[in-house]
This record gives C-alpha cells, structure tokens and sequence, in this order.
C-alpha cells in the first residue's frame, strides 16, 4: 500500500505511539485525521504535520464515552469524502491486583480499550466497505496474548481486541478490508502515568520497563514499514517480545516465569 495521498484517521494522536505515528505518516503527503481527548495537544501534533507536508483535520473526542465517539464518526464522514485507513491508538492501562480491584474499574478499562474502539470502527466500516475497502490498524499489547501480573483486565480487553478484529478480517476479505494488529512491548512512552489503579485513578508513575523502553520514533519507522506492507500482525518491541514465542512453544516455562515476574 502506498501512504501518499490517503486519508489517515488516527486515535490516541495526541501522544506516544499514536503521536509518533502521525508524524512519521505525515511525511507522505497524507491528510490525517487526528484524535484523541485534548484538543490542544492535538493542535501542536496538527502544526507538526503541517510543517511535513500533510493536511489535517482536528477531531477530539473521548473513547470511553459513546455519545463523543458517534459525534466524531458524523463529523468526519460529513466532511472527508473517504476514509482510507483507521488507525487506533488510544487506551488507557492498569496498575492494580485482581482482588483488590473494584468491578467499575474493569468496566472502564474495557469501554475505552474494547467497546470504544468497536464502536468507532462499526461506525466507519460501512464506509470503507461502500469505497471499496480500506486497512484498520489496532494497537493491542504483548499481554493481549499471554495474561501477565497486574494488567488482568487491560490484558483481557486487548486479548478481546485480538478476537474482535480477526473475525471481522475473516467476514471481509471479500471487501477489500485489511486488519493489522499493532503489538507492542515496552515503548517509552507515559502510558503507566494514566494507567487506573485500584480505586480507578491515574497511577502517575513511570514503568521502569517502559522508561528503558524503545522510543516511540523508532516504534513508528517499524510500525509504518509493516502498515505499508499491510502486515496482519506487527510485533514491536525489544527482547520482551521473546515472551510471546516462549507462551507459544514452550508454554510450561511461561507459566513459571509469569508467576514470578516483578509486576512494574
């Protein structure tokens, strides 16, 4: 697939991944449709891409709220005459323990993280369909393919991801619409900083894991190049990412090592 020219809608483009990537794409000669819930923050990434080369249209919302998302999805299809690719980006973490995790915050792990990011693309896909088709990016998680210490309802939710949008590749390969599933290990960004804890505030403190992290410049060169070449699953990361092949052939060794590992 060639980026120059296409109409790029991205979630969670205000910051980290989602930001990176907007940027990186914004060198293409694209027009990016920006979201994410701070208008501000997405005015500067806009100013970014603008100076690259690219057009941009500012569409904030909040995705664990469905009344914004619905809003969004009018805005935009009232206003582009096509969507070529819907990237999401955005979603929200967790810092807190199983037992002592209140239902309400699971709740709101997975409106944002699953129900939001359905909901967005339902409303969308009907459009790609009827111009021929499209390509849909997800970021799930490494964890969105092995439970780990501390995440259970983060790691549930993009596990959820993992089985929503492979079946919807299977209903649609008919229709042009291509799925990637974006899987990142740890990338430097703050994502633990708005990761909920057990009473459903931000955590406000920084992963160790993910300070040492990949930068999320070099996250995107990896995550465009494979975009580009339409890959299904785009693993991203350094060595942490082992973890996915070890649960996969050598599962006996995953459970001893997830029972053990530090959980930030």
């Amino acid at each position: 697939m060639k980026f120059t020219g296409k109409t790029i809608w991205i979630t969670g483009a205000s910051s980290g991944i989602g930001k990176a990537v907007a940027i990186a794409l914004s060198k293409k000669s694209v027009h990016l449709i920006l979201s994410g819930r701070k208008k501000e923050l997405l005015q500067e990434v806009a100013s970014v891409c603008k100076e690259n080369g690219s057009t941009t249209h500012i569409v904030p919302f909040d995705l664990g709220i469905e009344k914004e998302i619905e809003q969004a999805a009018k805005d935009v299809l009232e206003n582009e005459t096509k969507v070529d690719c819907l990237y999401h980006f955005g979603g929200l973490s967790q810092r807190s323990f199983v037992h002592e995790t209140p239902l309400f915050v699971d709740r709101k792990i997975f409106e944002v993280n699953y129900f939001g990011t359905i909901a967005l693309t339902k409303a969308i896909l009907p459009h790609m369909i009827s111009n021929g088709g499209g390509q849909i990016a997800v970021t799930t998680s490494i964890v969105g393919k092995f439970g780990f210490p501390y995440r259970s309802s983060y790691s549930a939710s993009k596990q959820a991801l993992h089985g929503f949008f492979e079946s919807l590749r299977a209903e649609n390969v008919k229709n042009n619409i291509r799925v990637s599933m974006i899987i990142p290990g740890r990338i430097n960004t703050n994502f633990s900083l708005h990761a909920l804890d057990k009473e459903g505030n931000s955590h406000s403190k920084m992963d160790a894991g993910l300070e040492s992290g990949m930068s999320t410049e070099k996250a995107a060169i990896v995550i465009c190049k494979k975009l580009k070449k339409e890959k299904k699953e785009i693993l991203v990361g350094g060595k942490e990412l082992l973890m996915i092949h070890i649960r996969r052939f050598v599962p006996s060794l995953y459970y001893y090592l997830s029972s053990r590992v530090k959980p930030l």
